[in-house]
């Protein structure tokens, strides 16, 4: 089995593929676009393993894991949340020097979230895909081709990843985590639509975890309105702002499931909504450098308490 018949949903999009790849005519850049936790890193990775690795094999399964010594990695790191131009650099003069195994039919360059490279980096870059080795493929992901520099954006073939519908996901879940019982893939599904890296993160990456569990015991204080005991969890975050993205985030993930299916998580529609509102005021007030510790104070109030009770004298 083809490694892009992994990718779950998209059948257009794994048809044109798979169309180029079979052809000849697969461009050497390409950028897949989606919305967080759409998959397509992994759809990329997909992509990767076909083109190195025909016959599949140990190796087109290394791809897969991020394993694969043909395989170059750019992602953004540091405090400028920007893909770094050194780290381009050492990657073009990686891509350039170094010799190809006999295992592979090419190699392949990965740049995760293209719409973090800044003007430098870009520019980089671009002079390695003008003139590219031969063999070398160029895979970038992004949330938004517009948030693309032109210069990077106007080289490379798009194509769009989108959400997977519901009993699909759930059924992609349950193939690659089978200790999840049905009840439980099909809540996933319904509570990040359809988003399957969102998904498989929830159950696999140990922040992503902790996050919704405290996600989950923030919002049945707010169904309970304990504005005490919201208070003291989100203290814990005072000093963690990255923690506390993740936090509201999935809040809001719950509450906006629970606005679709009443009940979801414990949480009623009032409930649900108070949330959303209270989230969504924090993550802006921190965003622009607001005190977090007032922030999240606040965001526990208005979650706990109507509008009626915030009011009484």
């Amino acid at each position: 089995m083809a490694m892009l018949d992994r990718i779950a949903g998209n059948r257009d999009l794994k048809e044109h593929l798979r169309t180029a790849l079979q052809s000849g005519r697969l461009s050497h850049s390409i950028l897949l676009v989606g919305e967080p936790g759409c998959g397509a890193g992994f759809a990329a990775r997909c992509l990767a393993a076909d083109y190195l690795y025909p016959a599949g094999g140990a190796h087109a399964e290394a791809v897969l894991r991020q394993e694969d010594p043909e395989s170059i990695t750019l992602r953004r790191r540091g405090a400028s949340g920007q893909i770094r131009v050194e780290d381009v650099r050492a990657a073009r003069d990686a891509i350039q020097r170094s010799a190809l195994s006999s295992d592979a039919a090419g190699r392949a360059m990965f740049v995760y979230d293209a719409q973090d490279l800044n003007a430098a980096s870009a520019n980089t870059l671009l002079k390695i895909i003008e003139e590219p080795p031969d063999g070398v493929i160029f895979l970038f992901t992004a949330s938004s081709a517009a948030a693309v520099l032109p210069t990077i954006r106007s080289r490379c073939a798009a194509y769009s990843i989108a959400p997977v519908e519901e009993g699909e996901c759930a059924e992609f879940l349950r193939r690659e985590r089978p200790e999840l019982t049905e009840r439980q893939a099909r809540d996933l599904a319904f509570l990040y639509e359809g988003h399957i890296g969102n998904c498989l993160r929830a159950v696999t990456d140990p922040d992503a975890k902790a996050a919704r569990s405290a996600a989950r015991e923030l919002c049945r204080q707010a169904e309970q309105q304990d504005t005490y005991r919201a208070a003291a969890l989100l203290a814990g975050y005072e000093k963690d702002k990255e923690g506390a993205y993740a936090l509201l985030w999935q809040a809001v993930q719950a509450a906006s499931a629970a606005l679709r299916r009443p009940g979801f998580d414990g949480l009623s529609p009032d409930a649900a909504a108070r949330v959303v509102r209270a989230a969504d005021h924090a993550v802006k007030v921190m965003r622009a450098n607001g005190n977090p510790r007032l922030a999240l104070t606040v965001c526990g109030i208005e979650m706990t308490q109507t509008d009626q009770v915030r009011n009484d004298p």
